[in-house]
C-alpha cells in the first residue's frame, strides 16, 4: 500500500493499511436493510464474523434518485424498500446507529448508485460516515439518465464538500466496474484512474480505486497490475489502496459454482496485492442474501484469502498491453480539457471514451467487445477511441445471441466445471449458518 499523502487519513483508510500490513485481506459484504433494528443486527453480525472486514450500509433505490418522501412514505407504510433510506431515517438516526457498531477496528461504508448525490453527501457528512464511492461516470452511465456534465458538477460539490471536513470521508472510484462484464480492462483501469484524478482534483487524498473481476484470471492480474502501476504515477500524494469486486455480471447457479467464482476472485486479490475484496454469495443468482449468508460469505472468502498466502501462485499474468493502452486512454483524455472533469465530459461527447453496450444517451455506444476462444476479454470494435484492435478478424458484428452467451460466459464456466469434476478444490461439506465457515488447519470449509 502506497505511503499516506499530504491529506488526514480517515480512519476507514487506516483499518485497511493496518489490516495490509499484517498480510490480512480486507472483505466487505453488499448488504443493506431498511429497518434500523435489522441494520444493526446485519453490521453486528459482520463486525462479529471470523474475518477481517469493514461493514457495508447499501441504500434503497428511491434514496439513489433522491425522491426522499417515496422513501419516507415506505417507512411509515412498511413497504419494502431494498436498502437503508438514509436521507428518511436523518443523520440523527443514522449517527446513532454507526455509534452502536462501529470503530477503529469496524469502519463502515455507504454504497448508493446516485449520480446526482449531493443530498446524499450533506446527510452522511452530518451522520458521520466513515467511507462512501461512487464517481461522475461509474454513478452516471449505468445508472442514471442525467447528464454527464451535471453528474460531474454534482461530484465536484460532493468531494469539495468532504474535503472541507476535518477527517474526509473516503471515497472510492466505482470506475472500475463499468456496467459488471464485458467492458475490456484498459477501459476499466483508465476509468479508475481518472475518477481518481477527479477527486483528487477536488481535493482529496484518501481515495481507493477499484476493479471487477472479468472472464480470465490472467488478464486481470495483469489489468490490476496497470492499475497500481498507474495510481502510483498519477498519485503520488495520494492515500489510496486497490478494492476488487467478486465477479459482477450473471453469476452461476450452482451453490458449488457460486463459491468456485468466489474462491477465484479471492485468491485473484491476494495474487495481484489487492488490499479490499468485495464478496458475493450463493444467493446473488437468486434473490437478495440474508445476513448469515452474508457472514457465510465473508468467512469463506477470508479462509481462502489464508490459504492463498501460503500457496505458490499457479496463475500468471498476460502481457497483453494493457497498462499501455490504458495510460494512452488517460492521457489523451487529460488533453482535451484544462480539468479532469471537463475532459470527461468532452471525451464522453467525443466517443474518445466510450463503454461497450452503455446504452446512456451520452455515451457513443460504438464499441464493443468480445470474449475469445481463451476466455479473455478482447475489443471487437474501438468506435472512435484511440485503440488498435490486434486481429482484424475480430472487427464483426455481435449478434444478440453472442451477447447472451458472453454475458453467461463464467456462468456456464463455474457451474459446468462443478457439474463436470463434482469438487472444489480443498473445501468440504459443514452445515450453513452464522459462523459455519471456520479455517481448520488452514482448510477451508464450505457451506454448501
Amino acid at each position: 500500500m502506497p505511503v499516506a499523502g499530504t491529506g488526514p487519513l480517515g480512519r476507514f483508510s487506516r483499518h485497511i493499511r493496518e489490516a495490509h500490513a499484517q498480510g490480512r485481506l480486507v472483505v466487505q459484504p453488499r448488504m443493506g436493510f431498511a429497518d434500523i433494528a435489522t441494520m444493526r443486527e446485519g453490521l453486528l453480525g459482520v463486525r462479529a464474523a471470523d474475518a477481517t472486514a469493514v461493514g457495508t450500509i447499501t441504500l434503497d433505490s428511491y434514496t439513489r434518485v433522491n425522491d426522499h418522501e417515496s422513501a419516507r412514505a415506505a417507512l411509515r407504510t412498511g413497504a419494502e424498500l431494498n436498502g437503508f433510506p438514509l436521507v428518511a431515517h436523518g443523520p440523527g438516526t443514522t449517527r446513532q446507529l454507526l455509534d452502536a457498531v462501529s470503530g477503529d477496528d469496524f469502519p463502515v461504508q455507504v454504497r448508493h448508485g446516485s449520480a446526482l448525490p449531493y443530498p446524499l453527501f450533506q446527510a452522511m457528512v452530518a451522520a458521520g460516515v466513515d467511507a462512501t464511492e461512487g464517481g461522475p461516470v461509474s454513478y452516471c452511465l449505468p445508472y442514471s439518465r442525467a447528464p454527464i456534465s451535471e453528474a460531474v458538477k454534482a461530484w465536484a460539490q460532493c468531494c469539495e464538500l468532504i474535503a472541507a471536513q476535518p477527517v474526509p470521508m473516503h471515497l472510492e472510484s466505482f470506475g472500475g466496474c463499468m456496467l459488471g462484464q464485458l467492458c475490456p480492462p484498459s477501459l476499466l483501469v483508465a476509468l479508475s484512474v481518472l475518477e481518481a484524478l477527479f477527486f483528487r482534483e477536488h481535493g482529496l487524498s484518501d481515495i481507493s480505486l477499484s476493479y471487477a473481476q472479468q472472464t480470465h484470471p490472467g488478464q486481470d492480474l495483469e489489468a490490476i497490475a496497470a492499475l497500481r502501476r498507474l495510481a502510483g504515477e498519477r498519485l503520488p500524494q495520494a492515500d489510496w489502496h486497490v478494492v476488487l469486486y467478486t465477479f459482477m455480471g450473471v453469476f452461476p447457479r450452482t451453490p458449488v459454482g457460486s463459491y468456485r467464482i468466489l474462491e477465484e476472485s479471492v485468491r485473484l486479490a491476494v495474487r495481484s496485492g489487492s488490499e479490499r475484496l468485495i464478496v458475493k454469495t450463493p444467493a446473488e443468482a437468486h434473490r437478495i442474501p440474508t445476513i448469515a449468508e452474508n457472514v457465510d460469505a465473508l468467512e469463506f472468502a477470508d479462509a481462502i484469502a489464508r490459504d492463498e498466502a501460503g500457496r505458490v501462485p499457479d496463475v500468471e499474468a498476460t502481457d497483453t498491453g494493457i497498462y499501455e493502452e490504458a495510460r494512452l486512454l488517460i492521457d489523451s483524455t487529460l488533453e482535451l480539457a484544462p480539468t479532469v472533469g471537463e475532459s470527461l465530459v468532452r471525451a464522453f461527447s467525443r466517443g474518445h471514451l466510450d463503454v461497450p453496450y452503455c446504452l446512456h444517451q451520452d455515451n457513443a455506444n460504438r464499441s464493443r467487445a468480445y470474449v475469445d476462444g481463451g476466455g479473455m476479454l478482447r475489443w471487437a470494435e474501438p468506435g472512435r477511441m484511440p485503440l488498435r484492435v490486434a486481429h482484424g478478424g475480430a472487427r464483426r458484428p455481435v449478434s444478440a445471441k453472442g451477447l447472451l452467451t458472453m454475458l453467461g460466459f463464467n456462468e456456464r464456466r463455474f457451474d459446468r466445471e462443478q457439474l463436470t469434476h463434482g469438487h472444489l478444490r480443498g473445501l468440504q461439506y459443514t452445515p450453513s449458518g452464522p459462523g459455519a465457515c471456520r479455517d481448520a488447519g488452514r482448510t477451508p470449509v464450505h457451506p454448501f
